[in-house]
């Protein structure tokens, strides 16, 4: 390893989701060019979607405490080149905040490079009428050429995981039980938008169908009082799922997907962790389409369920505007049939 290291800053705020797809392409940045290393600035809650990949260094962000406006990202700017002199910039989030803290660096002469998010192309696709329904340049792709155009050697290789299978320990088999041969399914069913949230009661169909097989257990997941509360109930119907909901931290739970023979996720999250680890996910999608770039990395578009013939689809990129239909026809006419069908065929 060279004694001096050229130092990048690599900057996305925002969800778990969108951060959780910039891990392999660093990863992978980092192996291909051993001169460099990097620091990731991003929210302070997602530090574990770092570890053990080496020379990835995490710098927890506080957007809500003391980096909080226009001074705390100042102060943000000032606490890492405390720490670090950077040699570049890669802002993989290209939105206010990321401007502001990019311009310090900039101002100060250091090259930067910011991610094309192909906001005029996902218009086209997302618009009512006249759509261009055609597949995009992927999230993955784009965050790769902001290091390319930091002139960093880059291929991206999507055949292999980001990390290995975790070890379950005696903590975690406490809820879980012991894996012994068992089908393990993910079973992560809100979004955080109803226009990419399966109905819950057909969703249900979905999980008295599984748990009919042989070896096979269902681990519910999901976050916040309200989601834990629902999976609660579900278990209590269905004794052969599991609630790992809220029960564990992040390193913990990511443990657990690791050991996943399959995820069923909407447009989420989940899907993304899930992907780090080469789990095979049945994505399923309402509002938003695969189309538009946010495929899990390494995922097969096959495994998606969604209804290809629905001429309003996408009618959004993210999943945050209200259904102008009013009947939520993207998800509410998918035949729980369909997803199970594809988690039988993909699971074995």
């Amino acid at each position: 390893m060279p004694e001096q290291l050229r130092t990048i800053l690599s900057i996305r705020f925002s969800a778990m989701g969108d951060v959780a797809m910039t891990i392999p392409v660093m990863q992978q940045v980092l192996e291909q060019n051993p001169d460099i290393q990097i620091v990731f600035v991003s929210n302070k809650n997602w530090g574990a979607l770092c570890e053990g990949i080496p020379r990835l260094i995490f710098f927890p962000a506080d957007l809500k405490g003391e980096h909080n406006g226009f001074k705390g990202l100042y102060r943000l700017y000032k606490a890492i080149r405390k720490s670090w002199k950077i040699d570049a910039v890669a802002d993989l989030h290209q939105v206010l905040r990321s401007q502001i803290v990019r311009t310090f660096f900039r101002l100060s002469g250091c090259p930067v490079a910011a991610i094309d998010k192909g906001r005029a192309e996902k218009k086209a696709l997302a618009r009512p009428e006249e759509k261009v329904l055609l597949p995009l340049t992927s999230t993955i792709e784009r965050y790769a050429a902001v290091f390319r155009q930091l002139g960093l050697s880059l291929t991206i290789n999507a055949t292999r995981p980001v990390f290995p299978r975790q070890p379950l320990t005696a903590e975690l088999m406490a809820i879980t039980g012991p894996k012994n041969g068992d089908k393990w399914i993910g079973l992560a069913p809100f979004a955080t938008y109803k226009e990419k949230t399966y109905p819950l009661a057909k969703m249900e169909e979905v999980l008295a169908a599984l748990v009919k097989h042989r070896g096979v257990k269902v681990l519910l997941m999901g976050g916040g009082a309200a989601e834990i509360a629902q999976l609660t109930s579900l278990a209590l119907k269905y004794p052969e799922a599991v609630v790992v909901a809220g029960r564990f931290k992040l390193p913990a739970e990511l443990a657990i997907i690791s050991n996943l023979d399959v995820m069923i996720s909407m447009d989420s999250a989940n899907m993304h962790l899930a992907s780090l680890f080469r789990v095979p996910v049945v994505s399923v999608w309402g509002a938003t389409h695969p189309f538009a770039g946010f495929m899990g990395f390494g995922q097969s578009e096959a495994n998606a369920v969604q209804l290809e013939s629905l001429s309003c689809r996408p009618c959004s990129i993210f999943g945050n505007k209200p259904c102008f239909r009013g009947d939520h026809a993207c998800m509410e006419w998918i035949p729980p049939a369909a997803i199970v069908d594809k988690v039988v065929k993909v699971a074995g």
